[in-house]
């Protein structure tokens, strides 16, 4: 049964507005890819926080219009599928890569990264960063540890000298000294 017009309009209507939201994507294309390989596949996107559409390449165009996407959507030959994210992009990318590596069916066609178009390689460079939560973690850790050394080197100050007077107590150097110092309101004695 065929799909009416006022059908297509409401998905392109659909599409237009997740693709305003799109801060990465990927469009691939795929040739005998089974049933279970496009379940691991959707899977592995919705893992990495994302979603994934097998599309007419008319549909996509026109859903493309004024969207970030719209660069990459345009002239499109073959099947085509997309995978995008409102999330971090290079999350999917590393989802696809690894999915391309073991399932040489789907081959990637061009990608965006904040309406920037990419290439087949910088989509495969992409999957090769560290996600958004690493570079936080590396940044957090490259702020903190100043204040963690400095803190060391505060600490060590007054340790040392515990451990200095420590010593000196064991070996009973301040024992003498404590016999000469007179108690107050006592006169010193004169052989002192």
């Amino acid at each position: 049964m065929p799909v009416t017009k006022a059908k297509k309009t409401e998905q392109i209507e659909k599409l237009n507005r997740e693709f305003e939201k799109v801060s990465g994507a990927v469009v691939a294309s795929f040739e005998k890819l089974t049933v279970a390989q496009d379940f691991e596949l959707r899977k592995a996107i919705r893992g990495a926080g994302g979603k994934y559409r097998v599309i007419k390449n008319t549909l996509a165009e026109r859903a493309a219009k004024g969207t970030r996407v719209e660069t990459v959507l345009q002239g499109l030959e073959g099947v085509t599928s997309i995978a995008y994210t409102e999330g971090d992009p290079v999350a999917l990318a590393k989802a696809l890569a690894k999915y391309v590596k073991d399932n040489p069916q789907l081959t990637f066609k061009a990608g965006v990264l904040e309406g920037k178009a990419l290439s087949v390689k910088e989509v495969e460079a992409l999957a090769t960063m560290p996600s958004k939560e690493e570079i936080y973690s590396k940044l957090l850790f490259l702020i903190n540890a100043p204040a963690q050394r400095l803190v060391t080197v505060m600490n060590a100050v007054g340790r040392d000298l515990a451990v200095v007077v420590n010593q000196a107590v064991k070996e009973k150097k301040f024992a003498g000294e404590a016999a000469a110092v007179p108690a107050s309101g006592e006169a010193a004695p004169a052989g002192a």
